[in-house]
């Protein structure tokens, strides 16, 4: 008999099924069992419904969970200020390619066309949030910029998603450095 885990809180409990029940979802979609995700989770398979009215509510949950912006603005604020612009692009396209390729990969697995509408006023303020630290990257070389700051940081996460969605890039998405050297470069040789 293998022994009992140790008691978690209720906000513990239900994070560890969410994020269980996430991982599982990028391999088995929606028809993830219960099973999976209270072996995933390290808890009973009852304990999910004492947690959840449902598995399709955890499961509801756990694609809310994957489109909230987790680590990604901790990772452009350690991107480091002094870095030349090209650097700096590159870091934060790497890190919101990523972001967009895991999502990319849920809704594929789950059938979703779009992000869930419950959230559409979190995710925006989560991209408004990107922006600004975009923004704030930019803004020491705006004197270098063609284009206002804020118009380069639109222009830069509209080709860096979609050039990251295998769609609408034909299943040829580009690289970070790709996406920022057609940015900065455009495609014209440079002139002698």
């Amino acid at each position: 008999m293998t022994p009992r885990a140790p008691r978690m809180q209720p906000e513990d409990r239900r994070a560890a099924l969410i994020s269980a029940t996430r991982s599982l979802l990028y391999v088995h979609g929606r028809n993830v069992t219960t099973r999976l995700i209270a072996e995933a989770a390290g808890v009973a398979e009852g304990t999910i419904f004492g947690v959840f009215g449902s598995k399709d509510e955890l499961v509801e949950a756990a694609i809310s969970d994957a489109f909230k912006a987790g680590d990604l603005p901790v990772r452009v604020r350690e991107i480091d200020p002094a870095l030349p612009l090209r650097q700096k692009l590159v870091a934060y396209v790497s890190a919101l390619q990523q972001r967009y390729l895991a999502i990319f990969g849920l809704m594929a697995t789950v059938g979703m066309m779009s992000p869930p509408e419950h959230d559409r006023e979190e995710h925006e303020a989560s991209r408004r949030e990107l922006r600004a630290l975009l923004a704030a990257l930019l803004e020491p070389e705006a004197a270098q910029l063609r284009q206002p700051v804020a118009e380069v940081v639109h222009l830069v996460n509209l080709l860096t998603f979609s050039a990251s969605h295998s769609g609408i890039s034909d299943g040829r998405p580009l690289t970070p450095e790709q996406i920022v050297d057609a940015l900065l470069h455009g495609v014209l040789l440079e002139e002698n």
